[in-house]
């Protein structure tokens, strides 16, 4: 297949040269080092000088909040709990309006593109207060957007499924007009067994896959995660299935972990971690050795757990601050999990791209021939360096369009007078 894009001098990951990258209709077709390009390989292409820098493939949000984000001013956080997050959030939701949460989300997603991300999974409150408002704003969102970045809307009952009457109708219909994935909270729902057997059901019903906020305290008593795996089997739904937070998980031991994250990977569920929010949440019952509540992933990841690093919330009562800087969160996760080594951070990168990829079962991601050029670009040598460094991607495409560029920041010296 003819190019009609070159790359030059680009550096890709464990490679010394650096290469000519060959793009046709926004797909990868041949790599070549830069020592057998010939000027005549050029002509009547697009040539962008990529001027040496790394080449990576751009990021991937498996968990994040598009219609609630950006709403902190609109609330009083006294406690900081998760009880009263959504307290809070569900008084402000219902003064939610189409526009009011596109121009949120709108806002929430340019900064993502501008960090890097070129695929998001955005989980949509759907309840008798708000209705479809909230879905059908974001689904707009994803369709304006669909030039620099991918969404998927998983739509979910955040104040439980069962109490209160008509949210299941709301679900239905939000799957019947275009929703992707079902999401879940058991642990907010009068009857959590029965919210996730009947999620199931409804997932089948639309062959969709699932995501659960799951098991969010320190209590590793009374879990729900057992009862995911065990209709993860029933339903052979493995590699379709997502938990999110299981902060639970944390207050194992290490051989409880190691049992039930080997049944999580025999079964094929998939596991976010939600660093900023689970710090912020989690242990305020603790007045001294607070602990983290934050996921061994290199543990579980080690048990075959398919794992992923994600924003959840950015500027509401679950989590007040954010930037959407998945490499941030990365870092961040990094820290708490005193993970410092060149494998272990090149790990915290893949959980917030190839893991989370594979998460999201995407297709044609990764830079590959064959694959889509959605990439990004650091002034770095390897991916753990972005991560170690907090690294700020300089320029993004999406299937070989440019989406974004970042100016290089000056630093005035002083002049001799």
């Amino acid at each position: 297949m003819e190019a009609d894009c070159i790359l030059t001098n680009c550096k890709l990951a464990h490679q010394t040269e650096l290469v000519s990258v060959f793009i046709s209709k926004g797909v990868f077709v041949d790599f070549k080092p830069k020592s057998e390009v010939r000027s005549d390989d050029l002509v009547g292409l697009k040539v962008i000088d990529i001027k040496g820098q790394l080449m990576l493939p751009s990021l991937i949000e498996t968990h994040i909040h598009l219609d609630k984000a950006c709403i902190f001013s609109q609330c009083v956080v006294k406690e900081g709990t998760l009880s009263e997050a959504i307290e809070q959030t569900s008084k402000a939701k219902r003064q939610f309006t189409y526009e009011d949460v596109y121009l949120r989300g709108k806002a929430v997603l340019e900064k993502a593109i501008r960090q890097g991300t070129g695929h998001m999974r955005t989980h949509v409150e759907v309840d008798p207060i708000v209705g479809l408002v909230s879905f059908d704003a974001i689904q707009q969102l994803k369709y304006d957007y669909a030039w620099a970045i991918t969404i998927e809307i998983c739509v979910f009952p955040q104040e439980g499924l069962n109490n209160h009457e008509g949210t299941f109708e709301l679900l239905e219909q939000a799957l019947k007009k275009g929703a992707d994935v079902l999401g879940g909270c058991p642990y907010t729902d009068s009857d959590p067994y029965n919210q996730i057997q009947t999620l199931f059901q409804l997932a089948k019903k639309y062959d969709v896959d699932l995501d659960f906020h799951l098991d969010f305290d320190l209590d590793k008593d009374n879990m729900s995660l057992p009862d995911v795996i065990k209709f993860t089997d029933e339903y052979c739904y493995a590699g379709r299935v997502t938990v999110g937070h299981v902060t639970k998980l944390s207050a194992l031991p290490y051989d409880d972990l190691v049992v039930i994250a080997n049944k999580m990977a025999q079964s094929g569920v998939a596991l976010t971690t939600l660093p900023s929010t689970d710090l912020f949440l989690v242990g305020r019952e603790y007045q001294h050795n607070i602990p983290r509540g934050v996921l061994p992933l290199k543990q579980l990841s080690k048990a075959g757990v398919c794992c992923s690093i994600s924003t959840n919330n950015i500027n509401n009562p679950f989590t007040p601050y954010g930037d959407c800087s998945q490499v941030r969160q990365a870092n961040l996760y990094a820290n708490v999990a005193q993970l410092a080594t060149p494998e272990d951070l090149s790990s915290c990168f893949n959980w917030v791209s190839s893991e989370s990829a594979k998460l999201l079962r995407k297709q044609g991601y990764g830079i590959d021939i064959g694959n889509d050029a959605d990439v990004i670009f650091f002034d770095a040598n390897e991916s753990f360096e972005v991560i170690g460094n907090i690294e700020l991607p300089k320029m993004g495409m999406k299937k070989g369009v440019i989406t974004f560029t970042r100016p290089e920041t000056s630093i005035h010296y002083p002049t001799n007078q």
